[in-house]
C-alpha cells in the first residue's frame, strides 16, 4: 500500500499550508471514518466548484485558489488523505462535455474538446476501495441546480451533473461510493497510483493557444457564471436557460 501513500510533485502534502490546515482541523487525530468525512466535506464545500488554470497544478495551489473541479479537487483530496495516512488512488476517465452545459456557457463549447479528462478518487477504507466523486460540486452550488431541475426523479445531465436521479443524489460520506458525474463517462482509463502519471500519460484537456486563452480569459468568465448560479440560482424559463447554457434532461 506504500505507493498509495507517497508524496509526489502534485500531491505535495508536506507543503506548509497543507500541514497547517491538517493541524488546525486536527484531522491527523481523527479515526479513519471521521478523517475521511471531515476532509471530504472540506474539499466538497470549502473548496468551491470552479475552474483552475490547469489540471496538473499541485494540491497546495488548489488549496490556495480555494476552488476546483473534478481533477484539481481530487488532487487536493488525495493529498490531504495521504497526509493523515489514508491510502488513495486515482481512477481516470473522459466525460462527455455536454454535462458541463450551463456551468460552462454554450458559446464557449467551440473551444472545448468533445470529451474532457475526468477523474475520481478511490479511498481504501474497511479493507476495500471506495469510489468518491461527490466532492466535485459544493452543496451551495448543487442546491441551486436541484432547486431548478430536481423536482422529479429522472436522469439529468448538465451544470456539471450527470446522474440517474437528481432529486435523490447522495453526496455525503457514509462509508460508501458517491457519484455526481458518473453517468457522463465516455472512456475508462483505469487505476493510477499517482495523478502525476495519469496526466503525463493521458495529457490534459487543452493545448497551445486554446489553453492560453482558457487560462487567462475564459475560465474567469466561466467562474463568474458559476458564482452567479451559486448566488442567484438558475433562470426558471427554458428560454433564459438556453441563453446561458442549455441543460440536457431525459
Amino acid at each position: 500500500m506504500q505507493q498509495y501513500l507517497q508524496q509526489t510533485e502534485m500531491l505535495d502534502f508536506d507543503n506548509a499550508s497543507i500541514q497547517q490546515l491538517i493541524k488546525t482541523r486536527t484531522w491527523h487525530k481523527q479515526d479513519e471514518y471521521d478523517a475521511i468525512d471531515q476532509i471530504y466535506s472540506f474539499v466538497r464545500d470549502e473548496i468551491v466548484f470552479g475552474y483552475n488554470s490547469d489540471d496538473t497544478i499541485p494540491a497546495s495551489q488548489v488549496l490556495k485558489d480555494g476552488y476546483g473541479q473534478c481533477n484539481t479537487k481530487g488532487t487536493l483530496f488525495m493529498a490531504l488523505l495521504r497526509a493523515v495516512g489514508i491510502p488513495t488512488r486515482l481512477h481516470g476517465f473522459t466525460i462527455n462535455n455536454q454535462l458541463q452545459l450551463g456551468a460552462i456557457p454554450k458559446y464557449f463549447f467551440k473551444l472545448a474538446p468533445e470529451k474532457i479528462m475526468h477523474s475520481w478518487v478511490e479511498v481504501y477504507f474497511n479493507g476495500k476501495w471506495v469510489n468518491l466523486e461527490g466532492y466535485i460540486l459544493d452543496k451551495s452550488y448543487l442546491s441551486k441546480v436541484k432547486q431548478r431541475f430536481g423536482t422529479e426523479c429522472s436522469a439529468f445531465s448538465g451544470y456539471g451533473v450527470a446522474v440517474k436521479c437528481l432529486r435523490a443524489v447522495e453526496v455525503d460520506w457514509l462509508g460508501r461510493d458517491t457519484y455526481i458525474q458518473k453517468e457522463g463517462i465516455a472512456d475508462d482509463f483505469g487505476i493510477y497510483a499517482q495523478p502525476d502519471t495519469f496526466y503525463l500519460t493521458r495529457g490534459s484537456n487543452l493545448r497551445g493557444a486554446k489553453k492560453l486563452l482558457y487560462c487567462y480569459v475564459l475560465r474567469h468568465l466561466i467562474n463568474s457564471n458559476v458564482k452567479r448560479i451559486r448566488k442567484h440560482g438558475i433562470a426558471q424559463s427554458l428560454r433564459e436557460s438556453s441563453n446561458t447554457g442549455a441543460f440536457v434532461k431525459s
